[in-house]
């Protein structure tokens, strides 16, 4: 288990990570997704010890990172897969790490069948593509066997197939009962892949909730045009749902689903001109929850839809500060 409790980190005068609080739990996908400069990368670095923080904990299994006791059997990570030796081959890198560990040659062999490189284990890094480098630090990470882990963007660089194959790892990592925390910045992609979401815009935790209730709350509306319409309308809020009329004409109805708004309409012998689910997608309801994080942004965003106005319920619902516990630094 990880557990970040009121993590602040400052750089000068700049704020990167702000009175974050998450728990990440054993048996589920975790994602961080936020923009560039959000603030995911700092907060994985002080989980690992890599940074210390201006104020607040972060903890690995009840202990922070600096007091765990060989650390690669309990916490795997994978930060930038660029940081290798170009002249070693894949073998030789993870055998350095091994042996510093106490992890015998098998294991090696192993994780590289694991990510698919046991057919290139003895070729120079320095010929590896980016996915390829990605693959060899989630080996890296999983060398240890370790029951948290932590993978910073681990999709960059990888194609189609290769983002179907990390989401499957992922997913069967934390069916083992592993601890997994992956960042990105594409909510589409987490979606498909995290049990847990964690928004965060500058540092701040905007929403935490589970894809499945995100996915809900996206849920637009379905747009309904009929020369009947102001009869239509009595009819669909009888039935519980939720109907405005919109300013071009025709209906805006939430609470249900087209098939439904169809049977009731025909079963009142009520003719329908249109009748189109309208969904907010993923990333546009992304960048509404964190434009604020925008530090360069080009010509004015045109005023959100109806349906983003979703994305201020998701504000409202951001979680109170825990209560802050001690750690000492070693």
């Amino acid at each position: 288990m990880i557990e970040v409790r009121e993590l602040t980190k400052d750089y000068g005068d700049k704020r990167a990570v702000s009175r974050l609080s998450f728990t990440a739990r054993p048996g589920v996908v975790t994602g961080l997704v936020g923009p560039n400069g959000s603030g995911k990368s700092t907060t994985m670095r002080i989980i690992l010890g890599l940074d210390a923080p201006t104020a607040g904990t972060a903890l690995v299994g009840g202990q922070c990172y600096a007091a765990i006791d060989r650390p690669l059997h309990t916490v795997g990570a994978l930060l930038d897969a660029g940081a290798m030796n170009d002249a070693s081959s894949a073998t030789d890198h993870l055998r350095s790490l091994a042996r510093g560990n106490g992890i015998g040659p098998c294991r090696v062999a192993e994780v590289l069948d694991q990510v698919g490189l046991s057919a290139v284990a003895g070729e120079r890094i320095g010929g590896f593509s980016l996915g390829m480098r990605q693959r060899l630090g989630i080996a890296s990470a999983l060398l240890g066997d370790p029951g948290v882990l932590l993978f910073d963007e681990p999709v960059d660089g990888l194609d189609p197939r290769g983002i179907r194959w990390m989401r499957n790892l992922l997913r069967s990592l934390a069916s083992q009962g592993r601890t997994v925390l992956v960042s990105s910045r594409h909510i589409g992609e987490m979606m498909l892949t995290a049990d847990q979401l964690l928004i965060i815009e500058r540092g701040e935790l905007i929403t935490e909730t589970s894809t499945s209730e995100l996915t809900e709350r996206l849920r637009g509306d379905v747009f309904v045009r009929s020369p009947r319409g102001t009869g239509l309308a009595r009819v669909l809020t009888g039935m519980g749902a939720t109907v405005v009329a919109e300013p071009g004409g025709g209906l805006s109805v939430t609470g249900m689903e087209a098939w439904r708004i169809a049977s009731a309409a025909a079963a009142h012998y009520m003719p329908l001109q249109e009748l189109t689910p309208r969904t907010v997608s993923p990333e546009d309801s992304y960048l509404e929850l964190t434009n604020g994080s925008v530090e360069y942004a080009g010509s004015p965003r045109p005023e959100p839809s109806t349906a983003h106005s979703r994305c201020d319920r998701l504000r409202e619902q951001r979680p109170q500060p825990a209560v802050e516990f001690g750690c000492s630094r070693s």
